[in-house]
């Protein structure tokens, strides 16, 4: 509830008022869901782990806790809790391979190789990581400072005046050093695949036994198979859905995606100097950014695709990031489909607002479950979004007196899909 205490109060700080309000409606705090109601009923448990059924929101989004048998880990919204539930299993999956007798023949054959921290992986214990989470208002906010994300580890270290490092600590010398390995980039890609996860994913512990797993095969010069896993051709098409990974994500290294994304930018007539502050923005991963450019790149003919790259540099959090890839990945979407043919794009506040060719305004919320609050109240009646019509395009549920609000303010609703969950929205 701290947590929740303190993203309400970055809230308050995010959003500037544009207008002076009478007496409000009744204001709505966030509320409790079930977690069961958002998300299908097979991702509530698996072999490693249970989300939480219990789910406070802070007006807009949901917060999971999931338990784990390596952590506790936290999620904002759905697409990062079902994103986070896959990754749990990517890593039972790895630690799994990494007892088997495969594993172990390339790790023998790897210890030759000039990595030392390599020498240290069978004899050390695994880390347990509990991962909290980056609360941010996002949603209608431009203003304010983001709360800081925190990876709490809790090591197990061998007794003895020098401690042996732990399973972390030698995935990230592994991951430090072997990245600058010829070929290993590619290999690890490869371990992505087969588990269906984000390569660039910012979940410290899938990162270390990806790293771990990944140059004992490489190292020790053996095919790659990474359990089961390996055996699905259709395991990378389904994270691709599940948690939005772009298809080519897992064909291109770092270099290549950042060159390729780069250039496309470029080519869109973006200015040099906002490109560069894109490609190096340290709130935007490299699967952020993909998706991004990506989703632009679907908008070919819509003007103004660089007030996106715009609000991407913006942004304070990896949360904010990809709360804006999903609003964009919304619009390609109704763009696809022919729900809607957009003309025009621009920042609306922080969040993307497009224009169709019949002259309504579309603004798209990814959002879990809204309540009438303050901001949301001061949004609805934004001078700078009046137009002659507005529709809220937005996944999730909006309460009773959210809806009133807005359709008192003169806009619309649209409830749809929520982006990379099998195409749309449940």
């Amino acid at each position: 509830m701290k947590n929740l205490l303190l993203l309400q109060l970055a809230i308050a700080t995010l959003t500037a008022p544009v207008f002076a309000q009478s007496t409000p409606a009744a204001y709505e705090p966030g509320v409790l869901l079930e977690a069961s109601t958002l998300l299908p009923p097979e991702q509530m448990r698996g072999p490693s782990h249970r989300v939480r059924n219990q789910v406070a929101t802070d007006g807009y989004m949901a917060h999971f806790e999931i338990d784990s048998d390596f952590g506790t880990f936290e999620a904002v919204g759905v697409p990062q809790a079902l994103q986070r539930v896959r990754e749990i299993d990517a890593i039972r999956t790895l630690v799994e391979t990494s007892k088997g007798d495969l594993f172990a023949e390339g790790l023998k054959r790897s210890i030759e190789q000039p990595i030392d921290a390599v020498r240290n992986i069978v004899r050390n214990p695994v880390e347990s990581v509990k991962q909290a989470p980056k609360t941010v208002g996002h949603f209608f906010g431009n203003i304010g400072s983001a709360i800081g994300r925190g990876v709490e580890q809790v090591k197990e270290r061998n007794s003895g005046d020098s401690p042996q490092p732990t399973a972390g600590e030698v995935g990230r010398n592994i991951g430090n050093t072997a990245k600058n390995v010829a070929g290993f980039g590619k290999a690890k890609l490869e371990t992505a695949k087969q588990l269906g996860v984000d390569p660039y994913s910012d979940n410290p512990r899938l990162q270390e036994e990806m790293d771990k797993v990944t140059w004992a095969f490489f190292a020790g010069g053996l095919p790659l198979r990474v359990g089961a896993a390996a055996a699905s051709a259709g395991v990378a098409v389904a994270a691709t859905n599940m948690v939005g990974i772009p298809e080519d994500a897992y064909g291109l290294t770092e270099p290549e995606i950042s060159r390729r994304d780069a250039n496309s930018l470029v080519e869109m007539g973006l200015r040099d100097g906002d490109v560069t502050a894109f490609m190096v923005h340290r709130n935007l991963s490299v699967t952020q950014r993909h998706r991004l450019v990506t989703s632009l790149e679907a908008l070919p003919k819509t003007a103004g695709r660089g007030n996106i790259i715009l609000l991407a540099n913006a942004c304070e959090s990896s949360e904010q990031a990809d709360f804006l890839a999903n609003a964009l990945a919304i619009l390609v979407h109704r763009q696809r489909t022919g729900a809607a043919d957009y003309t025009v794009i621009r920042a609306g506040g922080r969040l993307p607002a497009a224009t169709t060719a019949a002259g309504t305004l579309e603004v798209p919320a990814p959002v879990d479950y809204v309540t009438w609050t303050e901001d949301v109240s001061h949004f609805a009646a934004r001078a700078d979004l009046a137009t002659g019509q507005k529709v809220l395009v937005h996944t999730g549920k909006l309460s009773a007196v959210t809806t009133s609000g807005l359709e008192a303010a003169g806009w619309k609703t649209a409830a749809v899909g929520y982006p990379g969950v099998n195409g749309t929205v449940r």
